[in-house]
């Protein structure tokens, strides 16, 4: 466990290290808040609620979460830094894990930075907390989906644009499977 540990802990500091997870996270932020409030119409719909929040953020994953997971793999590659990270005394499993770990702690970090989002229905009247609570493991969950999918796509290429671009189509892909047209299901 110790290894994954030290991957884990190595790449959540890149994260940090670069302007990467500052840009990100202040893009999320802003764009959450946007989408809930602005086009979402939180406050024209009445309810004290986090419906808009919750019902944006897959798109908002679809480009933000390629954009994290991109240099996971493809950077390893392009710096020739992989052959180190293979002569490790670490397992693959062990260096994907941490790897997986480290990014979706940091888009776990960028989530919970929400938080103001969720006093502020708070404020404004008595939402179901259990069902926000239960909102935010599924959207983290759901971070990780898309996280596992960019970190495939960065590990077939050597270039990080063509990974965030795959990544980003094979996530569009998997949303367009998992939504519901209005013409099957709204049908009386």
């Amino acid at each position: 466990m110790s290894k994954i540990g030290t991957i884990f802990r190595r790449e959540l500091s890149s994260y940090f290290t670069t302007p990467l997870a500052y840009v990100f996270i202040v893009i999320f932020l802003v764009l959450a808040a946007v989408f809930t409030f602005q086009v979402g119409g939180l406050f024209e719909r009445g309810q004290a609620d986090l419906q808009p929040f919750f019902r944006w953020h897959p798109w908002l994953y679809l480009v933000l979460i390629p954009a994290v997971s991109m240099r996971l793999w493809a950077e390893e590659r392009n710096s020739g830094s992989i052959e180190l990270l293979m002569t490790l005394p670490v397992t693959m499993w062990q260096a994907v894990a941490g790897k997986f770990l480290a990014a979706w702690c940091f888009a776990g970090i960028a989530l919970l930075l929400t938080f103001p989002v969720w006093i502020t229905i708070n404020y404004l009247g008595s939402p179901d907390n259990g069902a926000i609570v239960a909102a935010y493991v599924g959207s983290f969950l759901m971070a990780g989906g898309f996280l596992s999918i960019g970190m495939c796509m960065s590990a077939a290429t050597r270039n990080q644009v063509i990974a965030f671009i795959t990544a980003a189509l094979v996530g569009f892909l998997f949303l367009l499977a998992g939504s519901r047209s209005c013409s099957t299901s709204c049908a009386p």
